[in-house]
């Protein structure tokens, strides 16, 4: 309902690059600029300063974007009290979540959700830890759903569910009869571990500094992004690594993989992480309650 150019213009402010807005919007950025320049020729003046492939608010742009915000609040408030009324839960809900959550667990509760909730569309984004936190930060998302703890005390941080980690090892491998595992012995071995930003990493390089182990000894032999590529160099013998137990289901099954609890034990929280907010969509709330509820009925998942 609200006026186009004011939606591609607030988007554009609040994330300072026509580049970011154009893919969260899924225009192209000549489409973006040419919104932003009807708006600047309807007030006939500029909104933004552009320096050094740099742009920056002018004054009349943040008046503008503090009016903005205050426009779509109330027409999400306008649409939320009439949905009320009616009893109609319905929308477009943007969820972010970190790679292990999207691939093993959000399936499966999004696709029970659609079916309790057909008219709501919800629309998923995928990222490393650092990345969903920072699209909460920046309103590109409504909700979260990450594997490390987060640090921005702006945000709400409800934990959904604790994550056991284990180490995964070939079945040939030497580790692979042990009942436990300490991680100094682990970490005798070539050790496969994720990208810089994954919640994964930031959990377990936190676990080594507990147990005493200075991480830049250990010998890193991959570093990769997913833990599909993790659990296939396992499988290939090219060494050893930590994942979520929640994501060996099919392995384990396969007898492609061995896992070994760590000693002493591992756990992190899966969480969802949304803006410290006075207004939430309808459909949010009902989402977020969903989850609370199938992450309490669906904990060995």
């Amino acid at each position: 309902m609200a006026d186009r150019r004011l939606q591609v213009f607030h988007t554009v402010a609040r994330m300072l690059s026509f580049t970011k807005a154009a893919e969260t919007l899924h225009m192209t950025q000549p489409a973006v600029t040419f919104q932003v320049r009807q708006l600047e020729e309807h007030f006939n003046t500029r909104l933004f300063d552009r320096t050094h492939n740099r742009i920056s608010l002018t004054e009349a742009g943040r008046r503008v974007y503090e009016y903005a915000d205050r426009i779509f609040e109330l027409y999400d408030e306008m649409e939320n009290a009439v949905r009320e009324m009616t009893g109609e839960i319905s929308g477009v809900i943007m969820i972010g979540a970190s790679t292990t959550i999207a691939e093993y667990m959000l399936p499966a509760l999004l696709g029970d959700f659609r079916v309790k909730y057909p008219e709501v569309n919800v629309q998923l984004k995928v990222s490393n830890t650092e990345g969903i936190v920072s699209m909460v930060e920046n309103n590109v998302i409504d909700l979260g759903v990450v594997e490390a703890p987060v640090s921005n005390k702006n945000l709400v941080v409800e934990v959904c569910r604790m994550d056991e980690l284990v180490a995964i090892v070939p079945p040939k491998h030497p580790l692979a009869g042990k009942k436990v595992i300490r991680i100094q012995e682990l970490l005798q071995h070539p050790y496969i571990c994720r990208e810089e930003g994954s919640g994964t990493r930031e959990v377990i390089q936190e676990y080594l500094q507990r147990c005493k182990l200075n991480i830049n000894e250990i010998s890193v032999c991959m570093e990769l992004g997913s833990p599909e590529a993790v659990k296939g160099a396992v499988e290939a013998g090219m060494g050893v690594s930590i994942v979520s137990r929640a994501t060996i289901h099919k392995e384990l099954q396969l007898g492609t993989l061995v896992a070994l609890p760590l000693d002493p034990p591992l756990e992190r929280p899966f969480s969802f992480v949304h803006q410290k907010q006075k207004f939430r969509h309808l459909a949010m709330d009902e989402l977020l309650e969903f989850a609370r509820n199938y992450c309490k009925t669906h904990r060995e998942d």
